[in-house]
């Protein structure tokens, strides 16, 4: 027992200034336009850190490490390379500090997270087949609010394809986000904060919403709550088609997500044949054109996607068109106007005389 005790104070850092000291000492400011807020109490960088697993001899890449408080629990929770990806120039001089009181443990690199090769950060020899176990390496982060979303697309779609980080295998993320973000992320299906988001996140990853920071935490505080998610990617994603047709179809059925379904669908297809072709992928895929876009469970937008994929392969000119293409170009009669709807179940044509919504008849399905 006091031999694993001396062993794990071995990863803990020598004293150091406290976070809000180097903030000071090298007058550091959280940038509103770069959506910066610092995490000051060690505590909950500890927590963050134990949402992602064990440690011990890990490889963890950080994004956005600012002054360091999350670089500081990652090394105390025994991670023997840390690499850190800093685009503000201000900070590089207290990482550097960091890094030179855990010799050999810590990689700074000045640049944007949204173009750094990370495939190339880390060894080979660290890569886990797919199907095995993840690999000992580590996607940790307090992001910055306005990279947030775009980032775990791209992620997304890294999983999808098994590049960047995942080409070392199904790499974990864990994660900050604004709370209604981190919701959107793990929402069920038929609730409120289900979106494109929850469709993309849980087709391909088991994710689970850890906890929630206030606010009042960070410096500045935020005028929103934070959520911690944590990712793991699955061996088979729940929707086998290349990753742009999956987005593709799921942004399609949420640009109107107050609306039935059908709406969404019938803007994949080209205004000649949107009706044929929206009734024919609809009944293929044997979902009710009168569900919202939140009540479709991941199983039915598989059956879309299969059912778009089908016809694709009979007409390919399909995969290319976007429906907000068309309407740039197609000269409108009257200003705002809307496009035309080829399906009659237009929700405006289904108000009986007291004006109240009816549910279309399934007759056209």
């Amino acid at each position: 027992m006091m031999a694993a005790s001396t062993k794990l104070s071995s990863f803990r850092l020598p004293p150091l200034p406290t976070i809000g000291e180097i903030i000071k000492l090298y007058n550091l400011r959280a940038e509103k336009q770069l959506s910066q807020n610092f995490l000051l109490d060690l505590r909950l960088t500890d927590k963050i850190v134990r949402q992602a697993g064990c440690l011990r001899d890990a490889h963890v890449f950080e994004v956005g490490p600012g002054p360091g408080g999350l670089t500081r629990s990652i090394l105390n929770a025994g991670a023997t390379d840390v690499l850190v990806v800093e685009k503000d120039t201000r900070f590089i001089s207290g990482l550097k500090l960091l890094s030179e009181a855990a010799p050999g443990r810590v990689r700074i690199v000045h640049g944007d997270i949204l173009t750094y090769r990370m495939d190339r950060g880390f060894p080979d020899t660290i890569s886990k087949p797919w199907d095995g176990d993840p690999p000992n390496l580590h996607i940790i982060g307090n992001l910055p609010f306005n990279v947030s979303t775009p980032l775990i697309i791209k992620w997304l779609e890294n999983i999808a394809n098994r590049t960047g980080p995942f080409a070392f295998g199904r790499t974990q993320l864990t994660l900050t986000f604004q709370k209604e973000v981190a919701e959107r992320l793990t929402a069920s299906t038929g609730s409120k904060q289900r979106s494109r988001l929850s469709i993309m996140a849980q087709y391909l990853c088991t994710v689970h919403n850890c906890f929630t920071i206030p606010g009042r935490a960070f410096v500045p505080k935020p005028k929103v709550d934070v959520g911690v998610v944590h990712f793991t990617p699955l061996v088979q994603p729940q929707i086998q088609h290349p990753f742009k047709l999956v987005e593709k179809v799921i942004r399609n059925v949420f640009q109107f997500r107050r609306k039935y379904c059908y709406k969404g669908v019938e803007k994949l297809f080209p205004e000649a044949s949107r009706f044929e072709l929206t009734q024919k992928m609809l009944q293929n895929a044997d979902v009710d054109p009168t569900l919202r876009p939140t009540e479709l469970t991941i199983p039915q937008f598989r059956a879309l996607a299969d059912a778009y994929a089908h016809l694709c392969t009979h007409e390919p000119s399909l995969l290319h068109y976007e429906f907000r293409e068309e309407l740039r170009l197609k000269p409108l009669t009257k200003q705002g106007n809307k496009p035309e709807d080829t399906f009659i179940m237009d929700e405006k044509l289904n108000k009986n005389k007291h004006g109240k919504q009816e549910k279309p008849t399934n007759s056209l399905f």
